[in-house]
C-alpha cells in the first residue's frame, strides 16, 4: 500500500531532482560561454602568425633591394670615376650609357627599398597593436575562466548536497521506482508525480480507462501513467468540480513496457551528455 508520508516524500524528491538536475545542465553548459570569446582570441593568434609571415616577406625583400641598392650606387660610382679615363667619343658614350643605366637602377631600388621600409613599419605597428590585444584577451580569458570554474564548483557543491538530501528521503523507497522517477523529471520538465481526478491524468490530460484509475485510487502500489510515464495518486474532486478533456485524446492504452523501453532509449542518449563528477562534500 503506498502511504501520504511516501507520496510526500516523492513530492519532496521532485523539489531536490528538478534542483539538481537544473545545477547538472548549468554545469554542463557554463564553460560553453567561453567558446565565443575563445574562437575570437584564436582567429587574433592566427592573424598574428600571418603577420609576421607577412613581416618576414617583405623584410627579405627589404634586405634585397638594399643589396642591389648598394651595386646600383657601385656601379654608378664606378662609371663616374672611369669617365675622366677616357680617350675616344666610343668610350664615353658606352661609359655614360652605363652610368645612366646605373642611376636609373638607383633610383628605382631606393624607391622600392623605401616602400618596403614603410610595409614594414606599418606591419611592424600591426603585430605590436595585435600584441597588445592578444595578451590582454587571454588575461580577460584567463579571469573569465577562473570566474567560471569558481561558479562550477560552487554548482558542484550545491549538489552535493542536495545528493545527501536525495539519499535521506530515497533510503526507504524502491530503488527502480525513484530510477524510473528520476528519469520521468529529466524529461517532463520537473513534475514526476501528478494527480488523477475523475479518470484524467493532470499531468497529460489524457483519459484513463476506469478500471485503470480505480487501480491508481486504491493506491496499492506506484502506478505510472502509460501516457506520459508520471507517477499517479488519486485525488477526490467535489461534486462542484469539473474536469475537462478532449474526448479526442481518449482511447485504449498502450503497452506501458513499450512505452518505457522507448522513453528509456531516449532518456540513455541524453544522460550520456551528463558525466559530472561532484565534489565530496
Amino acid at each position: 500500500m503506498v502511504s501520504e508520508n511516501e507520496l510526500d516524500k516523492l513530492r519532496s524528491l521532485q523539489d531536490i531532482l528538478s534542483e539538481k538536475i537544473s545545477l547538472e545542465h548549468d554545469i554542463q553548459e557554463i564553460p560553453k560561454q567561453l567558446g565565443k570569446q575563445e574562437e575570437a582570441l584564436a582567429r587574433m593568434k592566427r592573424n598574428f602568425i600571418e603577420l609576421n609571415q607577412d613581416y618576414e616577406k617583405v623584410k627579405a625583400a627589404e634586405e634585397e633591394f638594399r643589396n642591389l641598392l648598394a651595386d646600383a650606387e657601385a656601379a654608378r660610382e664606378k662609371a663616374e670615376r672611369t669617365i675622366s679615363e677616357i680617350n675616344t667619343q666610343r668610350e664615353y658614350e658606352a661609359l655614360d650609357k652605363e652610368r645612366h643605366t646605373a642611376e636609373e637602377k638607383e633610383q628605382q631600388y631606393r624607391k622600392d627599398l623605401q616602400q618596403k621600409e614603410k610595409s614594414l613599419l606599418e606591419l611592424d605597428e600591426q603585430i605590436q597593436q595585435q600584441t597588445s590585444l592578444i595578451e590582454q584577451q587571454e588575461k580577460d580569458l584567463a579571469e573569465r575562466r577562473a570566474g567560471i570554474e569558481a561558479d562550477i564548483s560552487e554548482k558542484k557543491k550545491q549538489v552535493g548536497n542536495l545528493l545527501k538530501r536525495e539519499k535521506k528521503l530515497t533510503d526507504d523507497l524502491d530503488s527502480e521506482v525513484v530510477f524510473k522517477f528520476e528519469r520521468i523529471i529529466r524529461n517532463k520538465m520537473g513534475l514526476g508525480i501528478v494527480a488523477v481526478k475523475g479518470n484524467v491524468c493532470m499531468g497529460c490530460h489524457m483519459i484513463l480507462p476506469a478500471q485503470f484509475a480505480n487501480n491508481v485510487r486504491k493506491g496499492e502500489e506506484f502506478i505510472f501513467c502509460p501516457y506520459c510515464s508520471r507517477i499517479l495518486y488519486y485525488e477526490e474532486t467535489t461534486e462542484d468540480e469539473e474536469v475537462f478533456f478532449d474526448t479526442g485524446d481518449s482511447g485504449a492504452l498502450s503497452d506501458l513496457d513499450d512505452i518505457e523501453e522507448d522513453e528509456a532509449e531516449e532518456e540513455d542518449e541524453e544522460e550520456e551528455k551528463i558525466n559530472v563528477d561532484y565534489e565530496e562534500m
